[in-house]
């Protein structure tokens, strides 16, 4: 007795599989091909109507009788890479993680090379190529790094403690203008000599991965500054000179007295 006959010719499955996934798989080469920025997030989105697209066509395409369970795994799969690769698009600002990290951590890429290799073993070519991903990085700055240093001339010291679980960077500004920014690793503190005397804001963002050329860490970012100024003064009395000794510790502490409150990341001093 001949075997039965299959729903659908492999061939024609084949041609159909190929017309589903050729357009999303030249938008993912585009995705591939776009420098971070504006450039790669159109791209994310093109591809991410692409991934949906594939995803409809599969799901009503008529398969041959093995390779059923294959196309239906590869449809979703291309259905959770389509909400990835909009997820992965840059919010923009500060603490904005490269949206080839995000997707580097995502589950859909490896959903749809595993799907892939499920219809490639029956001999049906679901080739697609994924976009270069990159691994989250942890960059970080030697304790006591300066950020940014201005001409610094004055008596005054400032302290600061970090115990706040994360590195910090602390920024003190005089009106519109930086003073000078430090690096505090988590549970380190450091002291910034000769501040020049007058009234400074202080300004702290902590999180993880500093990524200098944004001047902002990139993951798990917070924003803050200290309600109350720091005020520094130096004046000369019999006998010698004083000058302001602060100490700011990051952290809440038992019977701690300076406040915080959160700033919004677009008013945070560069």
């Amino acid at each position: 007795m001949p075997p039965p006959t299959p729903s659908v010719a492999p061939d024609t499955y084949r041609k159909a599989l190929a017309n589903a996934l050729a357009p999303l798989d030249a938008a993912l080469r585009a995705v591939d091909r776009a420098h971070e920025g504006g450039s790669l997030d159109k791209a994310l989105g093109a591809a991410a109507t692409k991934a949906d697209a594939a995803a409809d066509a599969l799901q009503t395409t008529r398969t041959p009788d093995n390779a059923g369970t294959g196309n239906g795994q590869l449809a979703t799969a291309l259905r959770a890479l389509g909400q990835d690769l909009r997820s992965a698009r840059s919010e923009g600002g500060r603490c904005a993680t490269s949206p080839r990290v995000e997707l580097g951590a995502a589950q859909s890429p490896k959903s749809v090379e595993a799907a892939g290799r499920t219809l490639r073993a029956l001999g049906y070519d679901a080739a697609l190529r994924l976009p270069r991903t990159e691994r989250a990085q942890h960059r970080r700055l030697a304790n006591g790094a300066f950020v940014r240093d201005g001409s610094r001339g004055g008596l005054g010291r400032l302290t600061v403690n970090n115990g706040t679980g994360t590195d910090a960077v602390v920024t003190l500004t005089r009106g519109r203008r930086t003073a000078f920014s430090v690096y505090v690793r988590d549970g380190s503190n450091t002291t910034i000599r000769s501040v020049d005397s007058g009234a400074y804001t202080v300004y702290f963002t902590t999180g993880e991965d500093w990524n200098g050329a944004k001047s902002s860490f990139t993951r798990e970012c917070s924003f803050e500054k200290f309600d109350d100024e720091a005020n520094f003064r130096t004046v000369r009395v019999a006998g010698g000179t004083q000058y302001t000794v602060l100490t700011f510790t990051l952290n809440k502490v038992i019977g701690g007295n300076a406040s915080t409150s959160t700033v919004p990341p677009g008013e945070f001093p560069s």
